[in-house]
Protein backbone atom coordinates (compact mmCIF):
# COMPACT_ATOMS: atom_id res chain seq x y z
CA UNK A 1 0.00 0.00 0.00
CA UNK A 2 2.58 2.39 0.97
CA UNK A 3 4.73 1.68 -2.42
CA UNK A 4 1.67 2.42 -4.35
CA UNK A 5 1.14 5.75 -2.66
CA UNK A 6 4.83 7.06 -3.54
CA UNK A 7 4.44 5.48 -6.60
CA UNK A 8 1.22 7.35 -7.47
CA UNK A 9 2.46 11.02 -5.07
CA UNK A 10 5.82 10.45 -8.19
CA UNK A 11 3.82 9.62 -10.77
CA UNK A 12 1.34 13.33 -9.79
CA UNK A 13 4.65 14.82 -9.42
CA UNK A 14 5.73 14.48 -12.99
CA UNK A 15 2.37 14.96 -14.65
CA UNK A 16 2.28 18.28 -12.79
CA UNK A 17 5.89 18.89 -13.91
CA UNK A 18 5.48 18.47 -17.42
CA UNK A 19 1.82 20.57 -17.18
CA UNK A 20 3.55 23.58 -15.78
CA UNK A 21 6.39 23.33 -18.61
CA UNK A 22 3.25 23.35 -21.12
CA UNK A 23 1.70 25.82 -19.73
CA UNK A 24 5.02 28.68 -19.71
CA UNK A 25 5.39 27.97 -23.29
CA UNK A 26 1.70 28.15 -24.40
CA UNK A 27 1.48 31.69 -22.62
CA UNK A 28 3.81 33.01 -25.01
CA UNK A 29 2.13 31.51 -28.02
CA UNK A 30 0.99 34.96 -29.27
CA UNK A 31 4.90 35.50 -30.48
CA UNK A 32 4.09 32.69 -33.00
CA UNK A 33 4.34 33.87 -36.94
CA UNK A 34 5.76 36.59 -39.09
CA UNK A 35 6.81 40.01 -37.61
CA UNK A 36 7.89 43.01 -39.79
CA UNK A 37 9.16 45.86 -39.14
CA UNK A 38 10.84 48.87 -41.57
CA UNK A 39 14.23 49.68 -40.45
CA UNK A 40 17.17 52.06 -42.02
CA UNK A 41 18.36 49.07 -43.58
CA UNK A 42 15.45 48.09 -45.08
CA UNK A 43 12.35 45.54 -43.89
CA UNK A 44 13.10 43.23 -41.07
CA UNK A 45 11.45 40.33 -40.43
CA UNK A 46 10.95 38.21 -37.51
CA UNK A 47 9.30 34.35 -38.04
CA UNK A 48 8.63 32.53 -35.13
CA UNK A 49 7.67 28.48 -35.35
CA UNK A 50 7.21 25.50 -32.47
CA UNK A 51 9.59 23.02 -33.01
CA UNK A 52 7.88 21.10 -30.06
CA UNK A 53 6.13 21.72 -26.41
CA UNK A 54 9.08 23.29 -24.90
CA UNK A 55 11.01 25.03 -27.86
CA UNK A 56 10.43 27.66 -30.67
CA UNK A 57 12.39 28.76 -33.29
CA UNK A 58 12.80 31.53 -35.13
CA UNK A 59 14.82 33.45 -37.34
CA UNK A 60 15.16 37.13 -38.41
CA UNK A 61 16.00 38.14 -41.91
CA UNK A 62 15.81 40.93 -44.68
CA UNK A 63 15.27 40.72 -47.68
CA UNK A 64 16.59 42.79 -50.60
CA UNK A 65 15.84 42.52 -54.59
CA UNK A 66 13.75 39.56 -53.53
CA UNK A 67 17.10 37.78 -51.61
CA UNK A 68 16.20 36.75 -48.28
CA UNK A 69 19.23 37.59 -46.19
CA UNK A 70 19.40 35.88 -42.61
CA UNK A 71 20.29 37.68 -39.63
CA UNK A 72 19.99 35.54 -36.33
CA UNK A 73 18.78 32.33 -35.62
CA UNK A 74 17.14 32.02 -32.10
CA UNK A 75 15.79 29.42 -30.22
CA UNK A 76 13.45 29.66 -27.04
CA UNK A 77 13.45 26.92 -24.99
CA UNK A 78 12.19 26.34 -21.79
CA UNK A 79 14.64 24.64 -18.87
CA UNK A 80 14.73 24.84 -15.46
CA UNK A 81 11.31 26.46 -15.16
CA UNK A 82 13.29 29.83 -17.31
CA UNK A 83 13.50 30.30 -20.85
CA UNK A 84 16.11 30.64 -22.57
CA UNK A 85 16.46 32.83 -25.62
CA UNK A 86 19.67 31.03 -27.40
CA UNK A 87 20.61 33.66 -30.60
CA UNK A 88 23.03 33.24 -33.48
CA UNK A 89 24.23 36.10 -34.91
CA UNK A 90 25.15 36.12 -38.89
CA UNK A 91 29.05 37.48 -38.25
CA UNK A 92 29.33 37.91 -34.16
CA UNK A 93 30.65 35.96 -31.89
CA UNK A 94 31.96 33.20 -34.20
CA UNK A 95 28.28 32.88 -34.78
CA UNK A 96 28.33 30.60 -31.85
CA UNK A 97 24.81 30.95 -29.70
CA UNK A 98 24.79 33.45 -26.80
CA UNK A 99 22.06 32.17 -24.01
CA UNK A 100 20.10 34.93 -22.51
CA UNK A 101 17.70 33.69 -19.53
CA UNK A 102 14.16 34.91 -19.26
CA UNK A 103 13.20 37.18 -16.12
CA UNK A 104 10.44 35.63 -13.98
CA UNK A 105 7.35 35.72 -16.27
CA UNK A 106 4.37 37.64 -14.49
CA UNK A 107 3.19 38.87 -17.38
CA UNK A 108 3.01 36.29 -20.39
CA UNK A 109 2.32 39.65 -22.86
CA UNK A 110 5.97 40.88 -22.07
CA UNK A 111 8.94 39.10 -22.01
CA UNK A 112 12.29 39.84 -20.76
CA UNK A 113 16.08 38.45 -21.24
CA UNK A 114 19.16 39.15 -20.12
CA UNK A 115 22.75 38.12 -20.46
CA UNK A 116 24.92 40.79 -18.23
CA UNK A 117 27.93 39.33 -19.51
CA UNK A 118 27.43 39.82 -23.09
CA UNK A 119 28.75 42.47 -24.57
CA UNK A 120 25.84 44.08 -26.22
CA UNK A 121 23.10 43.94 -25.75
CA UNK A 122 22.84 42.49 -22.29
CA UNK A 123 18.71 42.84 -22.73
CA UNK A 124 16.30 41.86 -25.19
CA UNK A 125 12.49 42.09 -24.38
CA UNK A 126 8.78 42.04 -26.28
CA UNK A 127 6.09 43.40 -25.29
CA UNK A 128 2.61 42.36 -26.75
CA UNK A 129 0.86 45.62 -28.14
CA UNK A 130 -2.10 44.06 -29.40
CA UNK A 131 -3.26 41.35 -31.11
CA UNK A 132 -1.04 41.82 -34.18
CA UNK A 133 1.79 43.98 -32.58
CA UNK A 134 4.50 43.96 -30.79
CA UNK A 135 7.25 45.91 -29.13
CA UNK A 136 11.04 44.84 -29.91
CA UNK A 137 14.08 45.58 -27.95
CA UNK A 138 18.03 45.04 -27.47
CA UNK A 139 19.44 47.82 -24.82
CA UNK A 140 23.08 47.63 -22.72
CA UNK A 141 26.05 49.05 -22.26
CA UNK A 142 27.57 49.93 -25.49
CA UNK A 143 31.61 52.02 -25.68
CA UNK A 144 30.15 52.53 -22.11
CA UNK A 145 27.17 54.60 -22.25
CA UNK A 146 23.57 52.81 -22.08
CA UNK A 147 21.90 52.29 -25.00
CA UNK A 148 18.75 51.16 -26.35
CA UNK A 149 17.01 50.30 -30.10
CA UNK A 150 13.51 49.62 -30.45
CA UNK A 151 11.43 48.01 -33.23
CA UNK A 152 7.84 48.25 -33.66
CA UNK A 153 6.65 44.68 -35.21
CA UNK A 154 3.30 44.43 -37.13
CA UNK A 155 1.84 40.71 -37.51
CA UNK A 156 2.26 39.68 -40.59
CA UNK A 157 0.44 35.50 -40.55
Amino acid sequence: MKTKLILAIIVISFAGSWTQQQNETKKIEWLLGTWETKTSKGRLYETWTRKNANEFQGKSYYLKNKDTILFESVRLVEKDKKLHYIVSVKNHNNELPVDFVSKNIKDPSSLIFENPSHDFPQSISYKKKGKDSLFAEISGMLNGKQSKQGFAMKKLK
